[in-house]
């Protein structure tokens, strides 16, 4: 069975697997494609527009379909689908496309965050740069670049036309975010790996040679890959096909634990997240260990996989609050503590006042998340008084609820240091003032010592 009659067989075996269109895009375009295109529609459009389509691209159009019923009639396919042949190529160009799309594609696999920012230099430096010239410049950035689908929001499929990558699919932000080259080096394997990876291994294994060819398929067929890959590269994303399993057998935990005892570095850490995501208590002794490496990295696999056994992690967390330094970290840790139903106001105190303000921030986040925050009434007044905007606005918020008078008093300093609105403070004050009948305004006239209106002298 060739490729093209694959994919037809998969499509079908994919729709019976998601019958209630769980995959994301699914429930718009449900797995259809209208009527294929015939040569002379493509022979017209590559006249037209001085270019040679890729292979692939064409034998997919000719052969599977083009078109659908999902956004902007895209047919079945990642995310929102794949554009009807000819339509949307104006998603990150508006003019001079045709001149564009013949041009080489200047992106390239694994570039450097360097060359982005170079490439979009005269546009990010430029702030009265004109409508042409910014339309130069993204012609430019983005040329020999077909897009043929959506996610939703700014980001795209585009299917490189023209130079040393073509064939290959891109995954583009039209915000200019840093796009990357899907692992495939051609679209149809691209196309034939988001079908497998729908289709589950019990279904699988009724016809072990249709699921042998993309990282989507079988387990252990992924494992052959693995094992015969000589760089970093190609063992990572067959990794990333593993976690996107929905299940795997013992045999292939097994596998996977024999390889997180051997490896090191980026491939061990993705074994670890394989082993907790579909077996946490396999994993457990090597989160442990592994905590001593990569507190988030830990905090992570259990928040995403195994939320519900974040108790087991009180004391890690306890006894590793010095070795949070960084936001992502500290984040992850307040997820879990969120989770294990407990006062972790004692754990989250010492955060409030550390040096970085972002730490500061989510630190008063999480204790207004206390069912018993009005302990931490203290803790909060420091918080008003923060060198930092963002500080002040998150507890503001953090003390909804909290009705102490002994708050007037900081609640009027800060009216009377913001006498206009910064970044949302005074919106924020006066709802924490609505309770005692107080504004912005009004609380200036307080006596916060006795909470009577002081009368003007005269």
């Amino acid at each position: 069975m060739n490729q093209i009659e694959r994919i037809k067989s998969k499509l079908i075996l994919a729709k019976g697997a998601d019958k209630d269109f769980k995959v994301f895009g699914a429930g718009s375009h449900q797995y259809t494609l209208t009527k294929t295109v015939s040569s002379d529609d493509i022979l017209g459009f590559e006249k037209d527009y001085n270019l040679e389509l890729p292979e692939d691209y064409k034998a997919f159009l000719l052969h599977v379909g083009n078109g659908g019923i999902s956004y902007a009639n895209s047919a079945a396919g990642p995310g929102y689908g794949i554009y009807p042949f000819g339509k949307n190529i104006d998603e990150f160009i508006s003019e001079n496309v045709k001149q564009y799309l013949a041009e080489d594609c200047v992106i390239y696999p694994n570039m450097s965050d360097e060359f982005w920012s170079d490439l979009n230099k005269n546009i990010e430096e430029n702030e009265d740069i004109s409508t042409e010239d910014f339309d130069l410049e993204l012609g430019r950035i983005f040329s020999g670049l077909l897009p043929v689908g959506t996610q939703g929001c700014t980001y795209y499929y585009a299917l490189v036309l023209n130079g040393e990558f073509k064939d290959r699919v891109v995954y583009v932000d039209s915000d200019r975010q840093k796009p990357y080259f899907a692992f495939e080096t051609n679209f149809l394997d691209w196309y034939e790996r988001w079908l497998d990876a729908i289709i589950p291994e019990d279904v699988m294994v009724t016809d072990p040679d249709l699921f042998k060819f993309t990282l989507g398929g079988l387990s252990r067929s992924i494992f052959e890959v693995y094992f015969c890959a000589e760089d970093d590269e190609t063992k990572k994303e067959c990794l990333n096909g593993i976690l996107k399993k929905k299940k795997l057998d013992s045999d292939v935990l097994v596998v996977v634990e024999k390889q997180y005892e051997l490896s090191l570095g980026e491939i061990q850490k993705m074994l670890l997240q394989i082993l907790t995501k579909f077996d946490y208590e396999r994993a457990k002794p090597y989160l442990i260990d592994f905590a001593n490496k990569s507190l988030l990295g830990v905090f992570q696999f259990v928040f995403w996989y195994a939320k519900d056994r974040s108790t087991d992690w009180l004391e890690v967390i306890k006894s590793n609050t010095e070795n949070i330094n960084d936001v992502e970290t500290f984040r992850f840790c307040t997820y879990l503590l969120r989770e294990m139903n407990l006062d972790y106001g004692g754990i989250i105190v010492p955060f409030t006042s550390h040096k970085n303000k972002k730490i500061r921030i989510d630190a008063y986040y999480s204790l207004g998340q206390l069912e018993n925050k009005s302990n931490y009434t203290d803790v909060f007044i420091a918080g008003l008084n923060d060198d930092s905007n963002r500080v002040i606005h998150t507890t503001l918020q953090a003390l909804e609820g909290v009705e102490d008078k002994k708050l007037l008093k900081f609640y009027k300093l800060i009216a009377e240091k913001f006498p206009i609105e910064e970044d949302y403070i005074l919106a924020n004050l006066n709802h924490r003032l609505k309770p005692f009948g107080l504004t912005n305004k009004t609380i200036k006239n307080i006596n916060t010592d006795t909470y009577q209106i002081k009368i003007p002298n005269k």
